[in-house]
């Protein structure tokens, strides 16, 4: 099977970037994607002198993605596009989580369908950590672009021609949108669309005693996190309805 790396790293890469330091990302210094604490265990391993990771250069970067994630995540054995979908999961949140849910969406001689698996366990994965509100809409955006190159690269390998692909891209999209007006809609009627509305309190203060008061709390906040997942599904429904436009256009 002919290596794909020169063909899905650069999509890979393009997400990366170059230099950041932002103070909420736990990876810290990074440069092309690759933290310092990363670089300097790799120069470490190789017996190599420690250099910051601000000044690897590209070269350098290309060989450290190409064995830490590219051959670590078994990228060159899979067919095209989940490779994409596994790499880029392994590079974003680590070979092992990569690899985990390559085996969680094993099973089905449909590579498009294991793309989009691979894609939907990363995404929710992703939703539950606490950096979410920070990186979420990138993130978001990210996953939706490996899937929706992912599932192109699956069919045109799989034999589909390139209208094809526009079909499947344009039904995708047109049911990303109906899935994310669906959410939004759903969202306006729980608890943060009464609060906005500014209906009269079911309970009243100051006659209601600690209990009541106490459970009508409870169901707020169940109320307010029910809202604000459908907040993030209706952000995810967008991504994908835009990504997968790009394709159908």
């Amino acid at each position: 099977m002919k290596d794909r790396f020169d063909i899905c790293h650069p999509v890979t890469a393009g997400w990366e970037g170059g230099w950041s330091d932002h103070p909420d990302d736990p990876g810290g210094k990074t440069m092309y994607g690759i933290t310092e604490v990363r670089w300097h265990e790799y120069q470490d391993r190789l017996k190599i002198k420690r250099t910051p990771v601000k000044n690897i250069t590209k070269a350098q970067a290309l060989t450290f993605y190409r064995s830490e994630f590219w051959q670590a995540c078994g990228a060159p054995k899979l067919f095209p596009g989940v490779d994409l979908a596994v790499y880029d999961a392994s590079v974003h949140s680590g070979v092992s989580r990569g690899r985990k849910w390559l085996i969680g969406a094993a099973g089905s001689s449909d590579h498009r369908e294991t793309v989009k698996r691979i894609c939907r366990a990363r995404l929710s994965f992703m939703q539950s950590i606490k950096i979410w509100k920070t990186f979420g809409k990138g993130w978001g955006r990210r996953v939706a672009d490996i899937e929706v190159r992912g599932v192109a690269m699956a069919l045109s390998a799989m034999g589909v021609t390139e209208s094809g692909i526009k079909a499947e891209a344009k039904a995708e999209a047109e049911a990303a949108q109906k899935a994310g007006k669906g959410a939004a809609k759903t969202a306006a009627t729980s608890a943060g669309g009464a609060v906005s509305s500014g209906a009269a309190p079911i309970i009243e203060p100051s006659v209601a005693d600690p209990s009541a008061l106490w459970l009508f709390g409870i169901l707020f906040v169940v109320l307010a996190a029910g809202a604000a997942v459908l907040i993030i599904r209706k952000r995810a429904a967008e991504a994908r309805a835009e990504a997968y436009g790009k394709v159908a256009a």
